[in-house]
C-alpha cells in the first residue's frame, strides 16, 4: 500500500473541512457551559442578575461573536457537504468554500456591531 501524499493537506477544500470538523468539537464544547448558565438562572432573580450583568462584558460579547461565527461556519460547511454529497455537481468548491467562510465572517461581524 503506497503512502498518500501531503500536498492534499495544502488544498483550500481540505482547509474547509477541518474549519468544519473544529467548529463542530468547539459548539459541542460550549454546549454544557450553556446548559450550566441556564441552570444558573432557574436558582433566583440574584443569580440571573449576576448572569445578565457577565453577559455585558466586553469580552463575553468578543466570545459570542465567535461563537456566531462558529455557528454559521458550521451550517454553512455542512450544506456545502450536503451539497456535495446529494448532486453531481462538484466544479468551483473551492469558490463554494471560500463563500461560506467569508459570509460567516460577515454574519459574526453584523452580530458584533449590533451587540456592541
Amino acid at each position: 500500500m503506497s503512502a498518500r501524499p501531503i500536498a492534499y493537506r495544502r488544498n483550500l477544500l481540505w482547509y474547509a473541512a477541518m474549519v468544519h470538523r473544529l467548529s463542530g468539537i468547539g459548539l459541542a464544547a460550549f454546549l454544557p457551559v450553556h446548559f450550566l448558565t441556564l441552570g444558573l438562572t432557574l436558582e433566583g432573580t440574584a443569580r440571573l442578575d449576576g448572569v445578565l450583568r457577565w453577559g455585558d462584558m466586553p469580552a463575553v460579547k468578543l466570545a459570542e461573536a465567535g461563537l456566531v461565527f462558529l455557528l454559521a461556519v458550521h451550517l454553512l460547511g455542512g450544506l456545502r457537504v450536503l451539497f456535495i454529497e446529494n448532486f453531481t455537481w462538484r466544479g468551483n468548491q473551492a469558490k463554494l468554500a471560500s463563500a461560506a467562510g467569508g459570509l460567516a465572517a460577515l454574519v459574526a461581524f453584523a452580530f458584533l456591531v449590533r451587540v456592541l
